[in-house]
């Protein structure tokens, strides 16, 4: 499912369930005080990220979460991770391709009570009402959720620096199944020019929303990986 909606340059692996992974020690201190819910989801996604990372001939190495969170990557490695209940993926691609990426899992119901006003802008929430009469069968407050916690994951590695829930718009376009992420403060320079813009794709389907955002490299005004060029 995730392949999906991730462009060529990126592998990628999911599981639905749970899967054994070998951790190193690092990995095993970090989760010292983890409940087994946490342990599972933890060895899951990390046996996607080896299978994901096998796609380039690399070895996983201990991946440890950072100060927000955001797991460590092999050198020459750009990737992300997620996992909700009952599923879990990892994507990574090479930085002469991609400058980072994020993906996020989320299941497929409504948010609870009060969060949405917390993670939207006015017109963003008049979208997803409009989203809503047009296309009940989606939940749409879970999906913008989703894109915005995968706009963060694209974000963070380029600036290691917090990005609010309102700090980028987000457009979702349901016919083609993208998203686009309209930064509202200052993005990093990349290959001479201010990022200012992220595309992405989504996908609903075995219970779980899923969305994808993607910054890649730009080799002489072009992308080196073109955003209609999906595989």
């Amino acid at each position: 499912m995730i392949q999906a909606i991730l462009p060529s340059a990126v592998a990628a692996a999911e599981a639905f369930g749970h899967l054994e992974e070998a951790l190193f020690p690092q990995e095993e201190a970090a989760l010292a005080r983890a409940v087994d819910k946490r342990r599972r989801e933890f060895r899951t996604v990390r046996a996607c990220a080896r299978a994901a990372l096998a796609q380039f001939g690399v070895d996983r190495a201990p991946m440890v979460p950072g100060p927000r969170g955001a797991p460590s990557w092999p050198d020459d490695i750009v990737g992300s991770m997620t996992h909700c209940e009952g599923y879990a993926a990892a994507a990574v691609a090479r930085p002469a391709r991609m400058h980072s990426l994020g993906v996020d899992a989320e299941p497929h119901g409504p948010l609870p009570d009060g969060v949405l006003d917390v993670i939207t802008l006015p017109d963003e929430r008049r979208q997803l009402a409009e989203l809503r009469r047009e296309h009940p069968a989606v939940h749409w407050d879970r999906l913008m959720f989703s894109a915005k916690e995968s706009v963060y994951k694209a974000w963070y590695p380029l600036t290691h620096r917090w990005l609010d829930f309102e700090g980028a718009f987000v457009t979702i376009h349901p016919d083609s199944r993208t998203l686009t992420a309209e930064l509202l403060v200052d993005g990093p320079l990349l290959d001479g020019a201010r990022l200012r813009r992220m595309p992405g794709r989504w996908t609903v389907g075995e219970g779980v929303v899923l969305t994808a955002v993607t910054v890649s490299v730009r080799r002489d005004g072009r992308d080196a990986e073109p955003a209609a060029d999906w595989s």
